[in-house]
């Protein structure tokens, strides 16, 4: 059987082509015009997103929102009122179309018949003397593009402008122009010229005081009342007989109406509420930040706060209060005497001596190597190499328990009980709780020689109301990290919390004792240039600082004395809350106070003494007692710290503090003090 042979082997002629076949037989003019067609859409679309063409006014500036979630603060740009055009009266709204662009609600986003005609004024009078720009191009100028004059810029306006009208109403484009019109004097916006040149809304403008606004628009600089009110009072007369000649008023009604009168509003006054706290936030959030930012700040406890600090009879000196949360939220914070725009915040950035504030450390440490509150140490003369330091107080008092000790700040009690925990284990210690700042190698890290802000010791003392540390102070909800380690309640939180209770009651802190169990420390450095107490009472820990900026001595300055009556006055001021602690204040009580207490004249008093201790004042049961010598690393030169480095000014408050041991200066044979 033969096989067939395929037929038709040539195929029929295709048909079509396709999209680009088509396009290929189009006229060469008609492609130009559709690809220009479809950047200029695209173009449009970039330049102004229809999802962003008459929206109303965004977020300007940073709302600081208090914990309850009422306006703390603003700062940055003020935040444009919303304007809707249709709610004005009549004669408000039309005192700014007669003037700028009469025929808005009648031609598109550009009119043509105003832009010749403005083009033959200008050109018969050889310069400019007439605008063609509609009220959709100034919306479009101000919502989009920048305040150039140039021909490319007019052009942009103008391509611009019909696209915005497809996507946004007559009265739209017209409130959002009012809301962005500027009128000299820092008012951006209908609603806050009317409130600054006349102390009105726009709903209450009288026919004049209308004309007068929108004829500022042309030049406020120049023609604000407030700058030449006689130069205002005849641009608002132009714009009266505008009105008149589009029929919106008679001309006997443009000639009757009388200059209007100024009425400045009242300005908002930059307040000093919880100021020294936004400052400090402001300084950590993205220069183009704008919005809300809740914060953890308490309004009450802020203002107990600044009242407490007022109340203060400072003299010369400054003061710092911080106030936190347990887990670390900051409620109240005053860095200073009187706020200042970009003051010194002495409650966060100041790096001072903590005096024997710092004695926390070494008595933690000691807790944590196994002693006990009730274990005995010797408050005696003691010498490391060519350092002998002293107490506060005058003399020594022999054998006593660290519950003694440390309620009556014992400094040489305190070297010893440091070199049975081990300096290294007291660096670990204050680490551990949150101290980043440097600390001295030597022994008088002990008594609080090392330079350490107060945020750094409120964060330290609150592990001990919370039971949990480290601590981060932070002042926006939600941000702070919470503390990761647990104090073990039998053998860490509740000697420490015994120690605290007894120094704060039965110790040099007696003055910030309250109703409610009270518990903290007191603290002073030589000769009185820092005095602190920090402490805590229910769910409030605050620390307070008192000192000068320029680091020199206060004669009769420390911690058991006017910080300490801060930090009472503050804290008997405000709501306390309850909290767990893993001890009964009862027993706190039944506890024996020191069996020697100090006199209040001879509280954190600094003894100045000859490195011998010549003419020294001690218990007769240890006179003659030779200094135990301890094998530790004394300060450099055998002194902790020194005077103020040269040129330091003695009224600077709101100079930064000077650093407590400058290189190559001479110092005092004296040591740190309760």
């Amino acid at each position: 059987m033969n096989s067939t042979a395929v037929s038709g082997s040539s195929s029929a002629p295709r048909r079509g082509g396709g999209p680009l076949r088509w396009l290929s037989t189009q006229p060469r003019w008609l492609l130009v015009l559709v690809a220009a067609l479809l950047l200029l859409v695209g173009w449009q679309a970039w330049m102004a997103p229809p999802w962003r063409v008459g929206a109303p006014p965004g977020p300007a500036g940073v709302d600081y929102l208090a914990a309850d979630g009422t306006l703390l603060a603003h700062r940055g740009e003020r935040p444009v009122a919303k304007i809707d055009a249709a709610a004005l009266p009549d004669h408000v709204r039309q005192a700014f179309l007669a003037i700028e662009d009469r025929r808005f609600y009648d031609h598109g986003g550009v009119d043509f018949r105003g832009l010749a005609r403005a083009t033959f004024d200008n050109l018969q009078a050889g310069g400019v003397v007439a605008g063609g720009s509609t009220i959709t191009q100034q919306y479009v100028k101000n919502a989009f593009f920048t305040q150039d004059r140039t021909l490319t810029r007019k052009v942009q306006e103008m391509l611009l402008a019909d696209w915005v009208e497809s996507w946004a109403s007559k009265d739209t484009i017209l409130s959002r122009y009012l809301e962005n019109c500027y009128f000299g004097e820092g008012q951006t916006g209908l609603t806050a010229a009317a409130h600054h040149y006349f102390s009105k809304t726009p709903q209450e403008l009288s026919l004049g005081e209308a004309a007068m606004l929108a004829g500022m628009v042309k030049a406020p600089s120049r023609l604000a009342p407030t700058v030449d009110y006689e130069a205002s009072a005849e641009r608002m007369q132009v714009v009266l007989d505008a009105m008149a000649e589009a029929g919106f008023i008679t001309g006997q009604q443009a000639q009757d109406v009388p200059d209007p009168e100024l009425d400045i509003g009242a300005e908002e006054e930059p307040s000093g509420q919880a100021g020294w706290f936004i400052d400090w936030l402001a300084a950590d959030l993205p220069e183009d930040f704008e919005g809300e930012v809740q914060t953890t700040l308490v309004p009450d406890i802020q203002s107990a706060a600044e009242r407490a600090v007022r109340r203060a009879r400072l003299g010369g000196s400054q003061v710092a209060l911080l106030a936190i949360r347990p887990d670390g939220r900051v409620v109240a914070m005053v860095g200073g005497k009187e706020w200042t725009p970009e003051g010194f915040n002495r409650a966060t950035l100041a790096e001072r001596q903590p005096g024997s504030t710092f004695k926390l450390f070494d008595y933690f440490a000691a807790i944590r190597e196994g002693m006990e509150p009730g274990d005995m140490v010797t408050d005696a003369p003691v010498r490391i190499g060519s350092w002998q330091p002293r107490n506060g107080y005058r003399g020594y008092r022999g054998e006593m328990s660290l519950r003694e000790a440390f309620a009556i700040s014992s400094n040489t009690a305190a070297v010893r009980v440091a070199d049975r925990a081990g300096l290294a284990n007291v660096r670990e210690a204050a680490r551990d709780l949150g101290v980043t700042a440097e600390l001295p190698d030597d022994a008088s890290l002990a008594l609080g020689s090392g330079s350490v802000t107060l945020k750094e010791m409120v964060a330290a003392y609150a592990a001990f109301a919370g039971g949990r540390y480290p601590v981060e102070v932070h002042g926006i909800e939600g941000q702070g990290a919470q503390p990761g380690r647990a104090l073990d309640p039998e053998s860490e939180w509740a000697p420490m919390l015994d120690l605290l209770w007894h120094a704060a009651n039965n110790g040099t802190g007696r003055a910030a004792a309250l109703g409610t169990p009270t518990f903290g420390k007191t603290g002073t450095s030589q000769e009185g240039r820092d005095a602190l107490f920090i402490g805590f009472a229910g769910d409030l820990v605050t620390a307070v600082w008192v000192g000068r900026d320029d680091n020199a001595p206060v004669p009769g300055n420390s911690g058991g004395g006017t910080p300490a009556q801060i930090w009472r006055n503050f804290m008997r001021n405000v709501d306390l809350g309850e909290v767990e602690l893993p001890i009964d204040p009862a027993r706190l009580r039944r506890a024996p106070p020191p069996a020697a207490s100090i006199a209040p004249e001879e509280e954190d008093v600094p003894l100045v003494e000859g490195i011998e201790g010549e003419g020294m004042l001690i218990d007769p049961a240890m006179e003659g007692l030779v200094p135990l010598e301890l094998d530790l690393p004394p300060p450099p030169g055998g002194f902790i710290t020194g005077p103020p480095p040269p040129g330091a000014d003695e009224g600077g408050d709101d100079e930064p503090p000077f650093g407590p041991q400058a290189a190559g200066e001479p110092a005092e044979p004296e040591g740190a003090n309760p």
